[in-house]
């Protein structure tokens, strides 16, 4: 399934530009692969000078149909702080919720996260990793370092499914996610 990623933070829910998928099979690289519903990304920032903790809530429930997301968070960012991001990642169509995180945590040794800053200045650090012999990151928790220069921007978090291949490479493999959150550092 394909979302596209927010392009206008007036258009949020007429100009999404968010890619979905969820190991999806192709050719190339996923044999054995079920094809998951990923409705909801929350990203949870817990400062790491205070301990708050903040939600932020993609949520598309109908995944790629026709509907606009239900709930689409801007991160709030503080200037010279640093944040450990959490990712939680579910199926809502399903009663109860599938979390999807726990499956992509089992197949680590599969599945990477990477993450891009655009007009505000980020640096991110990996906190989990697989079990390959020389461990790779994972990128379901990580550490965002937020710059001193305030104002806003965007932060995309892209997943990718790379069964048998991961080596680092963000053009490896499949796209399972690609949401780009509005951003603004005060």
């Amino acid at each position: 399934m394909k979302f596209k990623k927010l392009l206008y933070p007036t258009l949020a829910f007429a100009a999404i530009a968010f890619s979905l998928n969820s190991c999806k099979p192709d050719t190339n690289s996923c044999d054995n692969c079920e094809t998951e519903l990923i409705t909801t990304l929350n990203v949870q920032l817990t400062d790491s000078a205070t301990g708050t903790v903040s939600h932020y809530i993609f949520r598309d429930l109908d995944g790629d149909g026709a509907n606009a997301p239900v709930l689409f968070d801007t991160l709030q960012l503080l200037a010279n702080h640093t944040y450990d991001a959490s990712f939680f990642i579910l199926d809502e169509s399903k009663n109860p919720p599938d979390t999807t995180s726990n499956e992509i945590l089992e197949e680590g040794n599969d599945h990477q996260f990477f993450y891009h800053a655009t007009g505000i200045s980020v640096v991110f650090s990996y906190n989990d990793h697989d079990t390959h012999s020389s461990p790779m990151p994972i990128g379901l928790q990580s550490k965002w370092y937020i710059g001193s220069a305030t104002g806003n921007g965007k932060i995309e978090i892209v997943l990718k499914h790379q069964p048998g291949i991961k080596d680092g490479n963000e053009t490896t493999g499949e796209v399972d996610l690609d949401v780009t959150y509005n951003a603004v550092v005060n």
